[in-house]
């Protein structure tokens, strides 16, 4: 017999470990066909500023974390070599600029209420480090719909509306106020945190002890 899991993801589409750790979570999940997972896309900002200017990343992230550019660089290079084994296209991901995600956010919203926020999310993961695109730039964003299977004119409106805002806002405060600080962050049945992109056998072991100990 199945046992269901309900699991939250939150993640950023500027946040490289984000995609990592969904595609390590595909993997765990091979392993594991007595288990049916109920994956929630939750949203989160890692530059929730939208008047912030854009800037190369290298620099952004030597001054975030208190770096040189060539130490950034070399840990952006062992996330593209990560990557590529993982089947994700990371190859500019050292030429992209830092970027706001909000309108990014609200199109996931939007996809998954069509059975598609996965497909979505892995689009804008594709244009931001694949391509170096602006994913908060809206013609970006519906070609990423597009990408994703969905209708470019259907994208535009709602990037041309506020709608889903208060969705995405609502994922921001709740999982602030939770603690977290950091993505990706996987939430299981809403009481169990598994923190980071670890490895497929390391996801795999937590989601079988927690399903071990549901009544």
């Amino acid at each position: 017999m199945l046992t269901t899991l309900t699991l939250d993801l939150v993640s950023d589409i500027a946040c490289p470990w984000c995609a990592i750790g969904y595609i390590r979570l595909e993997q765990a999940l091979k392993t594991l066909p007595e288990l049916n997972v109920v994956l929630t896309w939750r949203a989160f900002e890692l530059n929730p500023d939208k008047l912030a200017p854009q800037e190369p990343i290298l620099p952004a992230l030597s001054r975030k974390y208190g770096k040189s550019e060539t130490e950034m660089r070399q840990a952006q290079t062992h996330l593209m070599e990560l990557a590529a084994d993982l089947g994700l296209n990371f190859s500019k991901m050292q030429q992209r600029f830092t970027c706001n995600t909000f309108d990014a956010h609200r199109l996931v919203k939007w996809a998954d209420k069509q059975g598609q926020a996965t497909a979505m999310k892995l689009a804008l993961f594709n244009a931001y480090f694949g391509e170096a695109a602006n994913v908060a730039d809206h013609q970006v964003l519906v070609n990423c719909a597009v990408n994703a299977g969905l209708d470019a004119d259907l994208a535009a409106a709602i990037l041309g509306s506020t709608e889903y805002s208060q969705q995405v806002q609502d994922d921001i405060t709740r999982y602030q106020h939770a603690g977290i600080s950091s993505v990706p962050a996987f939430i299981v049945n809403n009481k169990y945190l598994i923190s980071g992109a670890q490895a497929p056998q390391q996801l795999a072991a937590a989601l079988q002890q927690i399903a071990q100990e549901m009544p």
